[in-house]
């Protein structure tokens, strides 16, 4: 992309954490990475040190901190943790197994499954909240650094929606777009004509990896 004249903006999801592979809600829990999430930012990392990274923003969130640590590192660049783009406050289901929800609360089990942008739950945050907070967010960024390649590391529940927005895709969007632990997508941004989408879930870098559809 070295001839492109915009801004590219580099879309990273956090390296795998207990939470991924015990069927949990994440929300704001502060899982670490485990074994294999260190090893994927390594992979990855190592990958995105091919594009001329100028600035890597990060979720406060030690997994995803962690994840941006590791890029920030091999692309020497120093990481700033940026509030906007912190995970999506899951309230009551926060840290528990999706199966104990799914079982608790079958109705808002069935919303999550089918159309989570209607859920409403005492104390969460709702998806159409977390789009508005992170693609403000974004556009002042982009606005911050035209012209330039920057890294943003967060949650999956945050760049759904982040890319939903960017794109105009309109609701339901949540389970049209599926993203790993450890991938990366890539945004570009021109004036005039907005932001488009060249790479949706990269994983090639990745050794091996755990997916999830719930």
């Amino acid at each position: 992309y070295k001839n492109f004249k915009g801004t590219l903006i580099i879309l990273v999801r956090h390296g795998e954490c207990e939470g991924n592979i015990k069927g949990m809600f994440r929300g704001r829990t502060d899982f670490p990475l485990n074994e294999r999430g260190l090893i994927q930012a390594q992979d990855l990392a190592k990958e995105l040190k091919n594009f001329s990274i100028k600035h890597i923003y990060s979720s406060p969130l030690t997994r995803a901190r962690q994840t941006a640590e590791v890029i920030g590192e091999q692309c020497e660049v120093q990481v700033k943790v940026e509030e906007g783009f912190n995970n999506i406050e899951l309230g009551n289901w926060e840290g528990r197994f999706k199966k104990e929800i799914a079982e608790q609360y079958p109705r808002e089990w069935e919303l999550w499954v089918n159309n989570p942008e209607k859920l409403r739950v005492k104390d969460m945050e709702t998806l159409y909240e977390v789009q508005k907070r992170v693609k403000t967010c974004l556009d002042s960024l982009v606005s911050a650094h035209k012209g330039e390649t920057l890294a943003v590391v967060s949650h999956r529940a945050v760049l759904k929606p982040l890319i939903a927005a960017c794109l105009n895709i309109a609701s339901p969007y949540f389970w049209k777009i599926h993203l790993d632990t450890a991938s990366y997508s890539l945004l570009s941004y021109k004036e005039g004509r907005g932001y488009c989408l060249v790479q949706l879930n990269q994983t090639k870098h990745l050794k091996e990896y755990v997916t999830e559809w719930v």
